[in-house]
């Protein structure tokens, strides 16, 4: 008896973090020779808070992609926002675009709540195809939350805008770790501080060290008591963005002060961040008293992060892809791979493996070869279990693991190293027997058996269920019945087994299918045209089945004009009589006695109607 269990979990070199949750946190990593930029435009005409002759944004707006020939497009997103519980659908260049998720934030004071948006969607493929080109997003529509909430433009704070971030690979880059982050998250004249931890870093060398922000509804006019920090220091970008004034519609790619109510800003932070780093602490502050002693705040809304930190580590990982367990034995067979795809630097061959039942170690292995960035190698391992340790166990396995817990290579993460699985060691199920099953002889005692229906006339179960013609079979699960829905019985009676998943091991049924003679069944009308349709007596469960019957056909005036057995069929022609043998009968209604010539079967007769 063998239970295989598999468990696959597929790495991509991009790592990615799935997100529904509005605080920032990482999405997407890149590690290689990656870095990043982004374009983008405002939909506000103006800085709301400075003009208020406008409440509806602009139908659209451009900005230009122009990356050198030698990148290579690996990500890209496009994000859009505005007030409101947001838009879904808008176009670039024309084309559809479906939101892949939406994140809205709530800005809450004694007039009521308003709440803003930003969705996002991977747009890679339509990046790739379009290239360097000017980009235009039109159709963000949020008229009807303008309309219908007019606290929007008489607080200043209606705006729209869009951005796309677009990751690339270029063999000119150093090794870097990128990481994007993102959310939406919201400080105000209410929530006057906000605090990010950015973690999943892996500083190993400071130079050209950056991080890069997208905010909406930030005010250039609006510097009260604003600052943004990282790790406890203040961080600037002059003139675009002073150390009181970094959220204030600029964008540091075009050098524009003027992406109103926008922000598309990168801040150079080698000083701000030092090797060893995993983590990064984000403060941003808002709200302060003017000269005339009123206070004043801006309101600021992050949507994501993004910082670009140089890494030349590899990253060793290891799943358990399926292990073998066989009902009674002790021994385990296991397959794993060893994976270096969340990585900036090789794994070297050699690479220790080890194996551990309920922490004992029960074996060990090493890599074979030098495993590449992105790449894994698999391999198999057979381990014996002592007795000592009991039926139910955590295997575990580690790969950068000596066998006493040390690891002897440095990579960018030394806690994904693991991988484990609570098991059961398998006893043997007893056997359950079920009711015997009979079907009609379709020929040479052989019948046509749904076994899938008749299991479950008894067992109602919605798992995986497999047949056998032996316990051997299923013990060894092999010469599986391929069509259970349509069976016909090698034997008669024929016994037949059946395994049904039940983990950790499985359980088994034993039923008997036999086949029995029916009454046959007598059609009404034949067509002996030679059309290859209905061009005989067809009785069914006759033929080879009652293998001695007799047929007799009569005329309407009673004169016996055929007779026929098990190897004469009646094909409308006469055999009986001088005058007309071998002739076909005309088109009418003829007689027939059916003789099973067996026991418990009395003879049949009826009439059949010939036409053509």
């Amino acid at each position: 008896m063998r239970f295989i269990k598999f468990i696959q979990i597929v790495f991509l070199f991009v790592f990615t973090i799935p997100s529904h949750a509005q605080d920032i946190e990482l999405f997407e990593q890149f590690n290689g020779r990656y870095d990043y930029t982004a374009i983008g435009n405002t939909l506000n005409p103006f800085e709301n808070n400075l003009d208020d002759s406008f409440c509806f944004p602009l139908e659209s707006s451009s900005a230009d992609l122009d990356l050198s020939d030698s990148t290579v497009i690996t990500a890209a997103y496009l994000y859009w926002a505005g007030s409101g519980t947001g838009d879904t659908n808008v176009m670039l260049n024309g084309f559809s675009i479906d939101a892949d998720d939406t994140y809205t934030v709530d800005y809450i004071e004694v007039g009521g709540t308003l709440t803003y948006f930003s969705c996002y969607a991977d747009i890679t493929s339509f990046i790739i195809s379009e290239g360097n080109t000017t980009y235009e997003l039109s159709n963000l529509d949020i008229t009807e939350a303008l309309t219908t909430n007019d606290r929007y433009c008489s607080n200043r704070t209606n705006f729209a805008g869009w951005s796309i971030y677009i990751v690339y690979e270029n063999a000119s880059l150093p090794l870097n770790q990128v990481n994007l982050y993102q959310g939406l998250e919201i400080i105000n004249r209410n929530n006057q501080e906000k605090i990010i931890n950015i973690d999943n870093l892996n500083v190993i060398d400071n130079v050209g060290a950056k991080i890069g922000f997208l905010a909406w509804e930030g005010d250039n006019s609006l510097n009260f008591g604003e600052s943004l920090s990282i790790n406890n220091t203040i961080i600037a970008n002059p003139p675009l963005n002073l150390s009181d004034n970094a959220f204030n519609g600029t964008n540091t790619f075009t050098n524009s002060n003027t992406l109103y109510n926008c922000d598309l800003d990168v801040y150079d932070i080698q000083d701000n961040i030092a090797i060893g780093d995993t983590s990064a602490s984000i403060k941003l502050t808002t709200g302060d008293f003017d000269d005339n002693g009123q206070f004043r705040a801006d309101l600021i809304i992050i949507n994501n992060i993004i910082t670009v930190l140089n890494s030349q580590l590899p990253d060793a990982t290891i799943v358990l892809e399926d292990y073998n367990v066989d009902c009674g034995d002790r021994t385990i067979l296991v397959d794993y791979t060893v994976f270096n795809v969340n990585s900036t630097e090789l794994l070297p061959a050699n690479t220790p493996i080890a194996f551990y039942a309920e922490g004992t170690i029960i074996g060990q292995s090493q890599t074979q070869n030098d495993i590449a960035i992105g790449a894994s190698e698999s391999g198999t391992i057979s381990l014996t279990l002592p007795d000592e340790i009991g039926d139910i166990i955590l295997l575990t396995l580690a790969v950068d693991d000596d066998g006493s817990g040390n690891g002897i290579v440095a990579e960018i993460t030394e806690t994904n190293n693991i991988d484990d699985v609570i098991l059961e060691l398998l006893v043997l199920p007893p056997v359950q027997i079920l009711p015997n099953q009979i079907g009609c002889n379709e020929g040479f005692n052989s019948a046509t058996f749904n076994l899938i229906d008749i299991f479950l006339i008894s067992e109602s179960l919605l798992t995986d269920i497999t047949f056998y013609e032996s316990f051997e079979d299923l013990q060894a699960n092999t010469n599986e019945i391929i069509n259970p829905e349509s069976y016909s019985n090698v034997n008669n009676p024929q016994t037949l087994f059946v395994k049904v998943d039940n983990s950790p091991c499985y359980d088994i049924y034993e039923f008997q299918v036999s086949v029995d003679n029916c009454p046959p069944h007598v059609p009404e009308g034949f067509s002996p045209n030679n059309d290859g349709t209905n061009d005989w007596f067809n009785i069914q469960g006759l033929y080879d089945i009652f293998e001695h019957h007799q047929l007799k056909i009569f005329n309407r005036y009673g004169t016996l004009i055929f007779e026929g057995n098990n190897n004469n069929k009646w094909y409308g022609r006469i055999n009986r009589g001088l005058n007309n043998d071998g002739k076909i009968v005309p088109v009418g209604t003829y007689f027939y006695i059916l003789n099973p010539n067996e026991t418990n079967f009395r003879p049949q007769m009826g009439w059949v109607y010939v036409n053509y």
